[in-house]
């Protein structure tokens, strides 16, 4: 995390006008722990950040210290280059690497296809924290094999990923436990997601979500598999 966010951070607070008592409790956090992100003793999740940002109304990208901008330059989609369609692709490798990645690739373009038209901005963020905190497990194990450690990307210490990672898991897998108790809301994105609407909606994209399910269900079931 940059240098400038507990500075940034606390400030915020303190033109906002609140102690650091009331600040924590409506951002869901300890006194303590709100006091250690201030003062730079301890780094947040993204969660945090997002909510931090959306408290004080201002970017992740101004409390970042990216922009000077209050409403930020934020990531666009637009932004992002989508290296599947890149003439001068450099993303090769094995042909079950490519494989695997156009699998997850479409899958991900499906899924979020769908996430979209729903439009639960909720739903949409409890799904990505949840991706990205298994990718961001995965990644650190595959580096942890080589003995590297890039502290610019990784802050959590290596003895302290699986169980962080893990109480993210859970906690985001709670609370889409407790969306779905609201079927009323999450109908039609249930519906979208049957296999025969799939299949009819995304034809060229449905095979390969097909495809990861099967595997993955292998794999649990003890079966031997080939990507």
């Amino acid at each position: 995390m940059v240098n400038d966010f507990p500075r940034t951070l606390s400030l915020l607070r303190k033109e906002k006008k609140i102690s650091q008592r009331k600040a924590a409790a409506e951002l869901g956090v300890s006194q303590a722990l709100l006091s250690h992100y201030e003062n730079g003793m301890r780094e947040p999740g993204l969660e945090f950040l997002v909510r931090a940002a959306d408290y004080y109304g201002v970017s992740c990208d101004f409390l970042l210290g990216r922009t000077m901008a209050r409403e930020g330059a934020a990531i666009s989609a637009e932004m992002v280059p989508d290296v599947m369609e890149m003439k001068d692709n450099v993303l090769k490798g094995s042909a079950m690497a490519l494989l695997t990645r156009k699998v997850l690739t479409n899958s991900l373009s499906l899924f979020y296809d769908l996430l979209g038209r729903h439009g639960d901005r909720k739903l949409i963020t409890t799904c990505t924290l949840y991706l990205y905190t298994s990718i961001y497990k995965l990644y650190r194990h595959v580096y942890a094999m080589g003995g590297s450690n890039p502290e610019n990307a990784f802050s959590v210490p290596y003895g302290q990923v699986d169980p962080m990672c893990d109480m993210q898991l859970k906690k985001n897998e709670l609370t889409l436990c407790c969306m779905e108790a609201d079927a009323l809301k999450t109908s039609d994105l249930v519906e979208g997601m049957t296999f025969d609407n799939l299949e009819q909606n995304y034809p060229q994209l449905a095979p390969s979500l097909l495809s990861l399910l099967h595997t993955a269900s292998d794999n649990m079931e003890g079966k031997k598999n080939g990507l």
